[in-house]
């Protein structure tokens, strides 16, 4: 059995991302199509571009945040004993990792 990330096992945690990532292409895709900025002429098509798009970006970010996750509890016992803020931390890290990446939050 494949250990969960986040408290959410892979499956669910696609199923999630996929879900999201379409009801954000659909709203791209309207409110692009609704302010004339783009024609589309193959909106299934338009749909499934921006959907695999944006699902990329979402599991590109949660593997910066894994991969956060996963340099803090090296240090754990460090940050702990400092009685530094986790969150605040976290959030350094992951953007760091996100910079080193080219990738913006």
């Amino acid at each position: 059995m494949t250990p969960p990330v986040a408290g959410v096992y892979p499956e669910a945690a696609m199923a999630r991302r996929d879900e999201l990532a379409g009801r954000m292409a659909e709203a791209v895709v309207k409110r692009l199509s609704t302010r004339k900025l783009v024609e589309v002429r193959d909106e299934s098509r338009a749909l499934d571009v921006i959907r695999r798009i944006v699902a990329e970006n979402l599991l590109a970010e949660e593997k910066i945040e894994a991969d956060a996750r996963a340099l803090l509890m090296d240090h754990a016992k460090e940050i702990r004993d400092s009685a530094s803020d986790y969150k605040r931390i976290f959030a350094l890290v992951k953007g760091k990792l996100a910079k080193e990446r080219g990738f913006v939050l």
